[in-house]
């Protein structure tokens, strides 16, 4: 069994800033600059694949045999990706209405 503070740490550090990311991409699109939310996205991309690949690395180290010590930092470590991925969606989802609604507001 090893312990994976480190990783932990990680996943907490890489999923937290790309949800900051992504909560800036949703208030940028809520002021109408969808480019600049787009590259907000786009920034936080490879924070969440990081957090995401760190995830993978503990998942298949246990198919592997190596045991990972759960602890609270762990769990809250995947409550923090898990939530971050929660949010990239409905940011995605966000965008595209707000998207839409600009297009509409030109129509009027």
């Amino acid at each position: 069994m090893f312990t994976n503070v480190e990783d932990s740490m990680q996943i907490i550090a890489n999923s937290g800033d790309a949800r900051s990311d992504y909560m800036e991409a949703i208030r940028l699109a809520s002021v109408g600059d969808l480019q600049a939310a787009s590259q907000q996205m786009d920034m936080a991309k490879d924070k969440i694949v990081e957090a995401h690949r760190l995830q993978t690395e503990l998942i298949q180290g246990e198919f592997r045999g190596d045991k990972a010590e759960l602890n609270l930092l762990l769990i809250h470590a995947q409550d923090h990706l898990m939530s971050t991925l929660v949010i990239r969606d409905l940011s995605r989802y966000l965008l595209d209405l707000y998207q839409k609604l600009g297009e509409k507001e030109k129509e009027i």
